[in-house]
């Protein structure tokens, strides 16, 4: 909405596709836009090579990186600030007094997993937080997936007393594993990104927000600017995150 809201008084239209992290599907998309001869593209890559771009870059068409950066070229990217984000939300539980934190998080090919375990690792050795392997979990992308990782660490014989779920869909998942294990009110929860409803459930939800438009409209005016004849060094941008406390993530341990 923010790229249309943009788009719009320069008289451009807006085509979107899905690319569901799948490289192959990516490259199609990217292909299949190039090919009808689009002024400008923004994308958020899930594919570990992009030199196949190069040509297009070398034309002058617009490409921007959104949410992930380019692998292989060098391209204007917007990003949000995932690493401190993540060190933002083990910072808020270790100073409601955990120190058994544990990460559940998306696979490690997609660079926002990447940057927000870094950011909990590195912030949990800040601190002196217990950070071992059987409180790292990753390769979560769905609900289930992540309701089944909590309900297991939940019965290990010490279990974490705060959890930091690093995508929306793991924190819906995380939710539900802890209704269900009788823990809502027990056990702290910090989700990065906002999920709807989450200041509307029983035990509103404390989350790391992104500002989706604010990278939308960033990523749209550099567009525009390159196709009016800006012709600067490819730059990064990085957004930042704003933890929202409400409720989850200032239970304290036991």
């Amino acid at each position: 909405r923010a790229v249309e809201d943009v788009a719009r008084p320069h008289r451009v239209g807006v085509f979107a596709s899905s690319l569901d992290d799948d490289p192959t599907r990516e490259r199609e998309a990217v292909e299949a836009f190039l090919s009808r001869r689009v002024d400008g593209l923004i994308l958020t890559t899930i594919g570990t090579d992009h030199t196949y771009l190069e040509r297009e870059i070398e034309r002058g068409t617009p490409i921007v990186f959104v949410d992930r950066r380019p692998a292989g070229i060098v391209a204007d990217t917007v990003l949000s600030d995932n690493y401190e984000g993540a060190r933002a939300a083990v910072a808020h539980l270790a100073a409601h007094g955990h120190r058994r934190i544990a990460f559940l998080g998306d696979s490690e090919l997609i660079y926002t997993a990447r940057e927000r375990r870094r950011g909990y690792l590195d912030e949990c050795r800040e601190r002196g937080l217990d950070a071992t392997a059987d409180l790292v979990v990753t390769g979560l992308g769905d609900e289930a997936s992540a309701a089944s990782a909590v309900s297991r660490l939940l019965d290990t014989p010490n279990p974490p007393t705060a959890l930091f779920s690093a995508q929306n869909l793991i924190t819906i998942g995380t939710i539900a594993a802890l209704r269900a294990a009788g823990a809502a009110r027990a056990i702290a929860l910090v989700g990065f990104d906002d999920i709807p409803m989450a200041e509307h459930l029983a035990l509103p939800v404390t989350v790391v927000a992104q500002d989706p438009r604010e990278i939308g409209r960033r990523a749209a005016e550099i567009v525009f600017a390159r196709l009016e004849g800006d012709s600067s060094a490819a730059a990064e941008i990085v957004v930042p995150t704003r933890l929202i406390a409400r409720g989850s993530g200032e239970i304290r341990p036991d």
